[in-house]
């Protein structure tokens, strides 16, 4: 057995072309698993998207700060008397009984009617109820009972004002809810 070789000349140009053949062949088109997951994602994800919120719309405000007095000037009532300036609104008064809790320690809890007149029920922070009218004090603060109906007990306060003077300032005790 005779064998011959034989040199056959390859040039660059074919070279070139045989690599490029063999690179194209390894460039298939395998994308099938994630052909598959972008379907299976979309099967998923079906549903609509809710309606929007309604926005509401802005009112505005015209304010209007001529009729107004300064927010930046000191706010001054007129005393109630000039003779309370000094030793305050009752000098020389007897407290009562619930003249020595706050106002707010107070509450509410009813009324009786005896011979035409009406009474409040207060109940004080020491648990004990007291029977009080029209005129009757209570509070730290002066506070007198103005009038009294079935659901509140209406009672006037003097405050200082912080410039020797006092001012009316109006309270309710209501019945608890």
């Amino acid at each position: 057995m005779n064998v011959r070789l034989t040199s056959t000349k390859v040039n660059g140009r074919h070279l070139g072309v045989l690599a490029l053949v063999l690179l194209l062949c390894g460039c298939t088109s395998s994308t099938g698993d994630l052909d598959k997951w972008i379907a299976d994602t979309k099967e998923r994800t079906k549903g609509q998207i809710g309606a929007l919120p309604v926005v509401k719309t802005y009112d505005a405000f015209a304010y209007a700060a001529k009729d107004l007095r300064d927010p930046f000037t000191p706010y001054q009532e007129e005393p109630i008397e000039q003779k309370q300036q000094q030793a305050g609104p009752r000098p020389g008064w007897v407290r009562e009984a619930l003249e020595q809790f706050p106002l707010d320690s107070l509450s509410f809890v009813g009324t009786l009617e005896k011979n035409g007149v009406q009474w409040g029920l207060v109940q004080g922070p020491d648990q004990t109820i007291y029977r009080v009218q029209v005129g009757n004090h209570l509070g730290k603060n002066y506070g007198e009972i103005v009038s009294i109906n079935e659901r509140a007990v209406l009672v006037k306060e003097l405050i200082p004002n912080g410039s020797g003077g006092w001012v009316a300032r109006e309270a309710t005790l209501a019945l608890p809810e």
